[in-house]
């Protein structure tokens, strides 16, 4: 499957916070939210401890022109907030679907950060996919409401490698069709 390189990524207003693109002055918040063990524990992809360099590649695959993934801060700048107060993102699949996936700052848990990062991204739809599709552990049901909160639809029960748990971890599987 080859995947041609993104180049333009949009910023996203919501009312409270702007979904903008990552740069490399980010690192540090990224770094300091991501080596939180709350955080870490609730992605497939992130490993706790964090190690040294982990934050600089991620944040240098997001800003890569041949990245196969949009990744986006939620800055809260605009209201007086800091400028990462969680990431979300949107990976290419095949036949125009793309998956999200974001972790809000424990700060910001419950205050409706993610759900309108997620509404936005869904709005807005970047990419142009037919369906997105989205998965958070079971373990986690404040992601599951995001999801459903924002139209998304149980797919099916799965199960994906987290790599700051070490283990396999149950999952729920959502999607949300755009056409």
């Amino acid at each position: 499957m080859k995947i041609d390189p993104i180049l333009a990524q949009p910023v996203i207003e919501t009312e409270r916070f702007d979904l903008r693109p990552l740069r490399l002055s980010d690192k540090g918040l990224i770094e300091m939210h991501g080596a939180d063990r709350r955080v870490a524990m609730n992605t497939r992809s992130i490993p706790h401890p964090l190690p040294p360099g982990a934050t600089e590649a991620f944040v240098a695959r997001a800003v890569s022109p041949n990245r196969v993934e949009d990744v986006w801060a939620m800055d809260g700048t605009k209201m007086g907030g800091p400028e990462v107060m969680g990431v979300i993102s949107l990976a290419r699949m095949e036949r125009n679907q793309s998956e999200v996936g974001y972790w809000v700052a424990p700060a910001y848990w419950n205050s409706g950060v993610a759900s309108a990062a997620v509404s936005a991204l869904v709005a807005a739809n970047p990419q142009s996919c037919r369906t997105m599709f989205a998965e958070v552990f079971q373990d986690n049901p404040a992601s599951a409401r995001v999801l459903t909160n924002c139209g998304f639809e149980y797919l099916g029960d799965a199960e994906t490698f987290s790599v700051a748990r070490g283990a396999k971890v149950a999952t729920w599987t959502y999607s949300r069709k755009l056409d």
